[in-house]
């Protein structure tokens, strides 16, 4: 399967958000900006993009 050259992973600012980052950069991914957070009243979500190096897709 064809991995995606860009992905914007979002999700609660917990743990599992982590672990969903920290396995796409095992994967070859560097993180592309800053992250972003916002909150929905109860629960922080946060958001990564990455993206694949030129040659890597």
């Amino acid at each position: 399967m064809e991995r995606l050259r860009y992905r914007l992973i979002t999700g609660p600012d917990d743990a599992e958000f982590c672990r969903r980052i920290s396995a796409l950069l095992e994967e070859g991914y560097v993180l592309h900006g800053p992250p972003t957070l916002t909150c929905n009243g109860e629960t922080v979500i946060a958001g990564q993009a990455v993206v694949l190096p030129a040659g890597q897709g």
